[in-house]
């Protein structure tokens, strides 16, 4: 049973999340992705790491740990965090917000391709309401004369990349705690992404930025890569499935109503139809069997 105190932590951490997409949004008006997203995640590693080491967390990797932590780190940080945030650029923010989040379906349908995970009829429903979202979106860009097509594709493979990310920490054998080896991939990740901002993007004018700007900078250091990682990590252990997965299918809608007043992005239908699909994705792979079933009082333990 979730305490008060967690549904609360819940809560925060499903806004804190969800703001962020229109937040990028705001900050890649005025700063190139490649830069933003270097900047925003060395900072927010490097006060991360500070944290976690003053609780007395082992932060240092042992020799072959290296290795696996660098080799987790291409899909987890660069494939998710890169790509995003090139579909973040090219598409609305409420609709990148969505396609982000099928990744627990690709999460699903990979480990049934490469891991031998089954396919249930819960899945499949999963991916017809995907593939129904997927073209309601491509359907609305390629519509419109200044439709951004390629934008969809960035997202569907960040999501894919993140799903690869999460099946290949499943199965790694780590003595970090996951919140040490995060931090460690967020620091690696940092490097490369900043050798392809200096190689790629012309350098940034910081003497330009407004303050809403840097407000949206200190947004992405202090909230997505800080506060909001230790939360989920504070809590992930113990909380019950049904409640992470309400959350995971709520950071969308939660993105996509705040763009509306953060950077002025007004939904379409095509978008709410979407959502609901996706919603409906996400909660028929990630709801544990029977949650439907069950009336309020009889909520079980994961475990039951």
């Amino acid at each position: 049973m979730i305490s008060r105190r967690q549904l609360w932590a819940l809560l925060a951490l499903t806004l804190m999340w969800g703001v962020n997409w229109p937040m990028m949004k705001l900050s890649l008006q005025q700063l190139s992705p490649l830069y933003f997203r270097a900047s925003t995640m060395l900072l927010g590693a490097a006060w991360l790491f500070a944290y976690v080491a003053s609780k007395g967390e082992r932060m240092r990797p042992s020799g072959k740990e290296w290795l696996t932590i660098a080799w987790l780190g291409l899909p987890n940080v660069l494939g998710w965090h890169t790509l995003s945030i090139f579909g973040v650029q090219e598409l609305a923010s409420g609709r990148a917000a969505i396609l982000g989040f099928t990744m627990p379906i690709f999460t699903v349908l990979i480990g049934a391709a490469f891991f031998g995970e089954r396919i249930t009829p819960r899945v499949r429903l999963a991916v017809v309401c995907v593939s129904l979202a997927i073209g309601l979106l491509l359907w609305h860009e390629l519509q419109r004369l200044s439709g951004r097509p390629a934008g969809v594709a960035w997202m569907l493979g960040a999501a894919a990349s993140w799903a690869l990310g999460t099946l290949m920490f499943r199965r790694a054998h780590l003595t970090l705690s996951p919140l040490v080896v995060t931090v460690w991939m967020l620091l690696l990740g940092s490097s490369v992404v900043w050798a392809l901002a200096l190689s790629l993007e012309p350098l940034p004018q910081p003497a330009s930025f407004t303050p809403l700007m840097w407000i949206s900078l200190a947004y992405g250091v202090l909230i997505n890569y800080g506060f909001a990682q230790l939360i989920w990590f504070g809590m992930a252990r113990d909380l019950p499935p049904a409640t992470s997965a309400m959350s995971v299918m709520a950071i969308p809608l939660v993105g996509t109503l705040s763009a509306t007043f953060i950077t002025g992005e007004v939904p379409h239908w095509q978008d709410w139809l979407a959502m609901v699909f996706v919603m409906v994705a996400i909660a028929s792979v990630l709801l544990p069997s029977g949650f439907l079933r069950r009336s309020p009082g009889a909520a079980q333990s994961p475990d039951a």
